[in-house]
């Protein structure tokens, strides 16, 4: 297979937009198994249109890519996605790359950028639609500091924020003002207990400035916790709009004397941060979600969702992708680990947004969270719904009831199943059910088993190792 031709077009763009705003280095990021950008940089006088034909980098220093005797790559820079970053003292372009293997000459299969682009080819393949609109919502929080220690004889970690209810009996430069959200108070109060307006605000001001159309702003439930929403876009266009959205929060963030993260479950007794993720479906400029079964979606959306549920236990591999995201999945939260779906019910894993047009018509998945791979969660979510699709996978009938108030015999009474409970869990699911990734060619085999022991080594069995504190409150004294 040949490399992408260069589309001289969109690289002349670029160096006019490079050369329109003085642009003095040129940054290239691609991202790695677990969803990490990594980046390095070049004098843009010394691009030319030939280093978007590849630029030559080691992939064997990436945790599960190459071997050291196989290490040489090829970065394929994207000339239609760049922008200039509003963090670096000299003006500088980043652009998004995928990446190409030279041993086998085809995009590289690990390449989280290029599983998802041929997720979306596949899309076309099957004949069932033109393209799936993303419309991923990434909570997260902002705190004050953290610390943390792992050793031999000690695991410890302090976060703070002076909206955490731990300080109402600290002073702060002599004072405490005292307006805190409290444990889950942190829904829509006006400041002083939203201490984060400015901050979000300033967010906001810096996503405008990369791209990113923004609608709702607002604090939380959880104390230190906020979401700025982003506007959805076709899957590629969602999965790098959650990679800039991430490093412009962090950044902000940072710059601001504060520390932010998307870790699902910072704080015990709060609410954990989810990625909920909007679904839909679109050929010949028509939005094949809509239709006239319940609540106004179409037959091919039930089967979508009964294929996504169907193997939801294996997906939690990508879309709650952490050990620390089966923290958040447990009943009292607002995290729906219950595998059902309903109307406007927030304590179901899917649910059909109230009040929304035949063009608005779709389906928001509010199991994943935002410690995935956005590129490897959006592609795993589309090949279930596309093999419920093709085999006409019923999703059986919505539950309308609060399923926070089940006790775990009445979930099991009735028959629903729940997400695994913990990582290890999730990728023993996902190692038995992967054939639906498999179909055509989006995962392969050898991907999947590079993402277990990934995820086996450098999470699952060192998280299983370490004795935690409360063990030491349970088993001490026995």
């Amino acid at each position: 297979m040949q490399r992408p031709a260069v589309d001289k077009k969109a690289v002349e763009e670029f160096f006019n937009y490079c050369k329109e705003n003085e642009v003095e280095f040129i940054d290239f990021r691609f991202t790695d198994i677990k969803g990490v950008w990594h980046h390095f940089a070049f004098d843009a006088d010394v691009i030319d249109e030939n280093s978007f034909k590849g630029i030559p980098f080691d992939g064997s220093s990436l945790p599960a890519w190459q071997p050291v005797n196989k290490s040489d790559m090829v970065l394929i820079p994207d000339p239609v996605r760049y922008f200039i970053d509003p963090f670096t003292a000299d003006t500088t372009a980043v652009v998004f790359c995928d990446v190409w293997d030279i041993y086998k000459d085809e995009p590289y299969e690990k390449c989280p950028r290029s599983i998802i682009k041929r997720a979306m080819a596949y899309l076309k393949e099957t004949g069932i639609g033109d393209v799936a609109y993303f419309g991923p919502e990434n909570e997260f929080f902002v705190f004050d500091s953290i610390k943390i220690k792992d050793s031999v004889n000690c695991q410890y970690y302090e976060l703070d924020t002076e909206e955490g209810e731990w300080n109402r009996n600290k002073e702060f430069e002599g004072v405490n003002f005292g307006h805190r959200p409290g444990t889950k108070g942190g829904y829509f109060p006006v400041a002083p207990v939203d201490s984060m307006v400015d901050l979000r605000a300033e967010m906001v001001k810096v996503l405008k400035q990369v791209g990113l159309e923004t609608f709702v702003v607002h604090h939380e439930v959880a104390q230190g916790q906020g979401e700025i929403g982003v506007k959805f876009g076709n899957m590629l266009e969602a999965a790098d709009n959650v990679q800039k959205l991430k490093y412009v929060v962090k950044m902000v963030a940072h710059l601001n004397g504060k520390t932010a993260t998307f870790m699902p479950k910072p704080l015990y007794g709060d609410n954990g941060s989810g990625m909920h993720v909007h679904i839909s479906i679109w050929k010949d400029n028509r939005n094949l979600f809509a239709g006239n079964a319940y609540e106004g979606l179409s037959q091919m959306a039930l089967y979508f969702l009964g294929g996504v549920l169907k193997h939801a236990r294996a997906l939690a591999a990508f879309t709650n992708p952490s050990t620390n995201s089966y923290k958040r999945l447990i009943p009292g939260f607002e995290a729906p680990s219950i595998l059902t779906y309903s109307a406007q019910n927030r304590s179901a894993s899917i649910r059909i947004p109230y009040n929304s047009g035949e063009k608005a018509k779709r389906m928001e998945f509010r199991f994943p969270d935002s410690s995935s791979n956005p590129y490897l969660a959006f592609s795993s979510l589309l090949m279930a719904g596309i093999d419920g699709i093709k085999n006409s996978i019923e999703p059986g009938e919505p539950m309308e009831i609060n399923l926070f108030e089940l006790h775990l015999d009445e979930i099991r009474e009735k028959g629903i199943k729940q997400l695994p409970h913990t990582l290890r869990h999730a990728i023993e699911e996902m190692l038995l059910d992967s054939a639906y990734l498999k179909e055509g060619g989006v995962f392969s085999e050898e991907f999947i088993q590079a993402y277990k022991a990934y995820k086996f080594e450098t999470e699952i069995w060192p998280w299983e190792a370490r004795p935690h504190p409360f063990e030491f409150i349970t088993t001490y004294s026995c």
